[in-house]
């Protein structure tokens, strides 16, 4: 009986999909992650301390280097945790551009108390810069399933939007 053909890293890196882990593409996504992050840390108004919460802590000299490196359109390279928790800011901060109609209401949103279990009357803020990954991917989370109509009412151009009724469907 012949032994089971072994898949090489590659393939099982294709065949997972976590090609996207390898280092080349870590350094073909860093730099504009990083300053991706920049622009939307300046609109939530995080200070240096904050964003490198968000970032898991790198020391503040790594951190300054990976901001300049980035500016400078030069390469660096994170790793996976970094860029996961960018990714997870990056879906905040579209969802919030989703369900809110301007910049105000959203960081109203973010930074405003709030009543969820989730956040126990504090901002969704304080977890997004608690340090943890998982803080982030919970207010994430938290806001993917308003945007799919739990927890919050819909924003003004849905609410205004009229329901679908059964007259509304066609049968050809």
């Amino acid at each position: 009986m012949g032994e089971a053909p072994q898949a090489t890293f590659a393939g099982q890196a294709q065949v997972l999909g976590v090609e996207r882990f390898e280092p080349a593409n870590r350094r073909r996504l860093s730099a504009p992650a990083l300053r991706t992050f920049a622009a939307i840390a300046d609109l939530w108004g995080l200070n240096e301390e904050q964003r490198r919460l968000v970032l898991g802590y790198p020391s503040r000299s790594t951190y300054q280097n990976w901001m300049k490196l980035a500016r400078e359109q030069g390469e660096v390279t994170l790793d996976v945790d970094a860029l996961m928790r960018l990714s997870a800011v990056f879906g905040v901060h579209q969802a919030l551009g989703v369900l809110f109609a301007d910049a105000r209401e959203q960081l109203g949103w973010l930074k405003g108390p709030h009543d969820a279990p989730l956040f126990g009357g504090q901002a969704p803020l304080s977890l997004v810069v608690s340090g943890s990954l998982d803080g982030i991917l919970q207010v994430r989370r938290f806001l993917d399933a308003a945007r799919g109509g739990v927890y919050m009412p819909p924003n003004g151009l849905d609410a205004d939007f009229p329901a679908t009724t059964a007259g509304d469907i066609v049968w050809r």
